[in-house]
């Protein structure tokens, strides 16, 4: 079966339609690239086609290329993957550019045939790659659908001819929101950009598209690069316009990505050489830099983390074989910030939902958080008043428990207190029908305890939200001893309805996600305990690609609640407890009155808006700086480990069963490095007999928290790696 099929018409104007068999969206293949490649050498060598459509024959026209296919390039490119890479890519370029001139006298740029693309929808990565490449590009006026180049946020960049087409089009600067951050525009606002040419009626695209093919010049045809005269918009980097833009994007990359993701760095350096040759060779130069990227192991560990396995998840890769288990309607206990935002994004699903709480005052402040969130929504032009009114409409606040009635899913997300928990567990019980399936929020409290108070502790899970819940995009789906395999499913279902992405662990202190980031944040304050300037502890994590330092994350979730946590601990390991140099700085802290952001003290300095300052100066006073600080590795080996040999314990443990949900959830819940891939592909990229030393290492040096877990102790034994046991198992 074709992914592009090919036909013409009695006027001469030949359509390829790009519609792969069995899929919802196209996505580009190397098969499908020698088949369009085919279909354009048909159109220019038959002399009765005067030009060419390229649309597609789905509602979208193409979501880019095919990642699994990025992600195994290397291994497929053989003993020499650089050239084989490079050899690859330059394939893609000579298509898409024998698109470009079309058959035209390459000295008069006479003679060629117009090519069109019209795009019915979305049009991602190559799925705009291919269009830039066309003479021009029409779209339906199609306010869903997604025009962009988004390769950046899955660690490579546009390197089918897209960075440098569009940084000829529009400039570096109108280029760079487009390519070093990954916007995506509807089809309106991508025209006003510059992006693509022409907005009209769905019903009109086809017969438009034919009518600019038909009524082409060679004028038309010539791109502004291929032509004589040709100036870079807004200035090449020889210009002085243009020299201060470069300066500005390599400031402005180096600062928001600390030089720990390489795509970034790659595309402005192809940008800006490319702007210094002629088109052809800037190609070669794109090519170049793209080979760097996907040689970099980064790239297919961002891949496979942020795409493949992430879409896996979300598809129900672990979820037991039972029956449809959709959630028709919601009840959420407890209307406070996080009961409030799940209701929110439970209605905004399309989930009728009944959230409840002791006061109606509350409860109806609990929905005016979602009209909240709705409202900027609105400011931004995101939905209508009429979208606004319907997700409202879905949420009905009340006091009445006897509103559960028909609720299929429940979800408690009162104070974090075993016996408010289960108070309302049993109010909501009371009226629920045998098979609803009551879920918990909770970030600490073990499951298997809390479902004691559930008459059906088979119909009894763990749903951990992290806050803020419209934004973070990972739900953490905790099994108790006794919850069922419906149980799980049902909540796989939600999540998916609510378009998050789940994980499913067992039920342990702190679950997965908790239990890891605890230690980073303790390792920074212990180190601060020790004398390590702050300053030092904050950018070793940040140039580690950590999107916080432990410092600021701890200020951000609050001091008094590291508090709570701390002594609750304690409370339940006794003399095994492990941090109580940490529980000096905390307290301390606390005891300033230091509480954090919300406090607008903290381990930062902030203003009278809560804008932070800097680090507060008076930790010093408490806490001295020593006149010897560590080296930077050192600093990073300490955070990044402190992580990553936890989420190894908790695998190690049977808390976590897949290490794709080990490495999607590390980024998505806390923001492990997203570079590496999550602290799976982290150590496996350092190889496990290197991780296993530096543990070593660090464990004689700091203590015994740093113990190097007899899994990974095995694989630097067996030279073997987490992806390769998994694909081994998975085999």
């Amino acid at each position: 079966m074709s992914d592009f099929h090919y036909s013409t018409d009695a006027d001469g104007v030949a359509t390829i339609t790009w519609d792969i068999p069995n899929k919802s969206m196209n996505v580009l293949s190397m098969e499908g690239l020698r088949e369009l490649d085919a279909h354009i050498e048909t159109a220019l060598g038959d002399d009765a086609v005067k030009g060419v459509i390229i649309t597609s024959g789905k509602a979208d026209f193409a979501g880019g290329m095919d990642l699994n296919v990025i992600a195994r390039m290397k291994e497929m490119a053989g003993d020499q993957p650089e050239k084989g890479l490079f050899e690859g890519i330059m394939s893609m370029h000579h298509t898409l550019r024998k698109i470009e001139r079309a058959g035209m006298d390459p000295k008069t740029l006479k003679g060629g045939k117009p090519i069109v693309a019209a795009l019915p929808g979305t049009a991602l990565g190559i799925g705009l790659e291919i269009p830039l490449a066309c003479h021009r590009i029409i779209a339906a006026d199609n306010p869903k659908a997604k025009i962009g180049l988004p390769e950046i946020l899955v660690g490579i960049f546009p390197g089918a001819g897209g960075t440098t087409r569009l940084a000829r089009k529009l400039g570096a600067m109108g280029a760079a929101p487009f390519l070093l951050e990954g916007k995506l525009s509807d089809p309106k606002k991508a025209k006003s950009a510059g992006i693509i040419d022409e907005v009209v009626a769905a019903d009109d695209l086809l017969a438009r598209a034919k009518a600019w093919v038909l009524g082409a010049t060679d004028a038309d045809l010539v791109k502004p690069w291929d032509a004589k005269g040709y100036k870079m918009p807004g200035g090449a980097p020889y210009h002085p316009a243009g020299f201060m833009t470069f300066v500005g994007a390599s400031a402005m990359v180096n600062g928001k990505t600390q030089g720990a993701y390489p795509a970034a760095k790659a595309l402005l350096s192809a940008v800006y050489e490319g702007a210094l040759v002629p088109f052809d060779t800037a190609l070669r130069i794109e090519a170049r830099w793209f080979v760097h990227v996907l040689m970099n192991p980064t790239s297919s560990a961002m891949i496979r983390s942020l795409f493949i396995n992430k879409q896996a998840l979300e598809k129900g890769a672990n979820r037991p074989d039972v029956a449809d288990e959709t959630v028709r309607k919601l009840g959420v206990l407890g209307a406070g910030m996080m009961g409030a935002g799940i209701a929110y994004v439970a209605a905004n699903a399309g989930i009728e939902v009944v959230l409840i709480d002791a006061e109606l005052a509350s409860a109806e402040k609990g929905k005016a958080h979602a009209e909240g969130i709705l409202d900027k929504g609105m400011k931004r032009g995101k939905l209508s008043e009429e979208k606004k009114a319907e997700v409202l409409g879905r949420i009905t606040p009340t006091t009445d428990y006897a509103a559960l009635r028909d609720c299929d899913l429940v979800v408690e997300a009162v104070f974090e207190d075993p016996k408010v928990k289960a108070d309302v567990t049993a109010q909501a019980e009371a009226v629920l029908g045998a098979e609803a399936i009551f879920a918990t929020n909770t970030s600490t409290l073990p499951i298997t305890e809390l479902a004691k108070a559930s008459n059906r502790p088979e119909n009894y899970i763990g749903i951990h939200f992290f806050s803020p819940v419209d934004k973070m995009l990972l739900v953490e789906i905790i099994k108790g001893r006794k919850t069922g395999a419906r149980a799980v499913a049902k909540a796989l279902d939600f999540v998916r309805q609510i378009r998050k992405t789940p994980i499913v662990v067992n039920d342990a202190r702190f679950f997965y996600a908790n239990r890891c980031i605890i230690p980073y944040l303790n390792e920074g304050m212990r180190m601060v305990r020790e004398g390590v300037a702050p300053a030092l502890v904050e950018n070793a994590a940040r140039l580690m690609g950590m999107p916080l330092g432990p410092l600021q994350l701890v200020d951000e979730t609050s001091l008094d609640l590291g508090a709570k946590i701390a002594r609750a601990t304690r409370a339940a390991m006794g003399d095994d407890y492990p941090d109580g140099d940490v529980d000096e700085v905390v307290f301390w802290m606390v005891g300033q009155g230091r509480l954090g952001r919300k406090a607008k003290a903290g381990f930062y300095s902030y203003d009278d808006k809560g804008k932070r300052q800097g680090l507060w100066e008076g930790l010093s006073s408490q806490f001295p700086q020593a006149e010897d600080q560590p080296d930077l590795v050192t600093v990073q080996h300490r955070l990044m480990f402190a992580q990553a040999l936890e989420a190894v314990r908790a695998l190690e443990q049977g808390v976590l069963t897949d290490i794709r949900e080990g490495d999607v959830g590390a980024i998505l819940g806390w923001g492990f490095a997203p570079w590496s891939g999550g602290p799976f592909s982290w150590l496996d990229m350092l190889g496990a007999e290197f991780a296993a030393s530096v543990s070593d290492d660090l464990a004689a040096r700091f203590g015994p928290r740093f113990t190097t877990p007899a899994m990974l102790r095995q694989m630097a034994d067996t030279g073997r790696g987490f992806y390769s046991k998994h694909a081994a198992e998975a085999a």
